[in-house]
């Protein structure tokens, strides 16, 4: 299975990357992490005729800005797209006008696409799909899940935007992959809109007991430069020392 980074930027897109997504190859499935700038690259990645799944972690708009790009795909295998319980009507919105584009002359909605979409509301167990999913809320700014997915016999938890929270350990418990944001350098005090730095990931990753860490999500406005993404992994190396601070376009094999 590879893990391919296409976006690893927060909140805007700058030249240290795109907003956030990522793709899991694996065997059977496309597994899709958030739909940010990033995920326009994703058909050059996508080859084979494996069915697709998109799961959005919440509709903060860098993590939904790239709806407007699913017309330029022309996946013969459909797409389906997933997100928590009583959050449809949030998706639809944003793919109706008058926030979306003209397709053939017609204004694009879900149902006149190029290919065919399904989508999937979802609790936190028993997911009517073909591979073990647990959609989990966590701490962030109006209402955001964390997923945890189990592929080739490899658990790969991904957090969305949060904070620390009740469920952190319930992500990410004995994971091969944890995929984690990491938005700020050090996290005030009071943290109100659910966010992590480098030392709050990293003790996560060890109380859970994963097997790797891999840090994603940094802020545009704090994450300046890829020197400042080293110092953050070299902070949370400290504590737990299988940890990557991921850039666009990196691909991990699991």
């Amino acid at each position: 299975m590879k893990i391919v980074f296409l976006g690893t930027n927060g909140w805007y897109t700058t030249p240290t990357g795109n907003t956030p997504c990522i793709l899991l190859d694996s065997k059977d499935y496309y597994v899709v992490l958030d739909a940010g700038n990033g995920i326009y690259k994703l058909d050059k990645y996508i080859k084979e005729d494996k069915p697709i799944y998109l799961f959005v972690s919440h509709f903060h708009i860098d993590h939904v800005s790239g709806f407007h790009t699913l017309a330029k795909f022309k996946f013969k295998q459909g797409l389906n797209i997933c997100f928590a319980k009583d959050r449809k009507k949030d998706f639809e919105t944003l793919v109706h006008p008058p926030y979306t584009i003209s397709v053939k002359n017609e204004i694009q909605n879900i149902s006149n696409l190029h290919y065919q979409v399904h989508l999937h509301e979802l609790s936190e167990k028993n997911n009517n799909l073909p591979f073990p999913v647990s959609c989990i809320e966590l701490y962030h700014a109006y209402r955001g899940h964390g997923y945890r997915f189990e592929l080739e016999g490899k658990i790969i938890a991904y957090s969305g935007d949060t904070g620390i929270g009740d469920k952190s350990v319930t992500l990410a418990k004995n994971a091969d992959v944890l995929i984690h944001e990491c938005s700020y350098d050090m996290a005030p005090k009071i943290n109100k809109w659910g966010h992590v730095d480098p030392i709050l990931a990293s003790n996560l990753a060890k109380k859970a007991n994963v097997k790797k860490l891999i840090l994603t999500h940094f802020d545009a406005s704090v994450y300046t430069s890829f020197e400042k993404r080293d110092i953050a992994q070299e902070k949370a190396q400290k504590i737990f020392p299988n940890t990557t601070a991921a850039r666009d376009d990196m691909i991990f094999d699991l």
